[in-house]
């Protein structure tokens, strides 16, 4: 049997909307946490510029990929992960107005 006996064609299994140009699925998917989550991390490191929120959808669950400069990691951890912890928490809380629940992953 192929796609074509139920009446559907190939394209239709991809709707445009759910992909950028780049084939991942589409980055506004939890806008109001990415965008929470660049603010709170553009705002802690001293290259603002080098701060990149990726969006990356593992197995249905939703992952932003936070990479930043060389020399800014440490200052996003903090001692004992606490800024890192406390950043999580904003960006969780964050993600319920997108009716969405979230892991952070910091990303050397």
């Amino acid at each position: 049997m192929s796609d074509t006996d139920f009446g559907v064609e190939d394209d239709d299994y991809r709707n445009d909307e759910d992909f950028d140009e780049g084939g991942d699925i589409n980055t506004i998917e939890v806008p109001t946490a990415r965008s929470v989550l660049e603010y709170l991390v553009k705002s802690v490191v001293e290259s603002p510029d080098d701060v990149d929120v990726e969006v990356v959808d593992r197995r249905g669950t939703v992952t932003l990929e936070v990479t930043v400069a060389e020399g800014d990691m440490g200052r996003v951890i903090g001692r004992r992960g606490r800024v890192a912890n406390s950043i999580r928490t904003i960006v969780r809380a964050a993600a319920s107005k997108d009716d969405s629940s979230i892991d952070i992953e910091f990303v050397d």
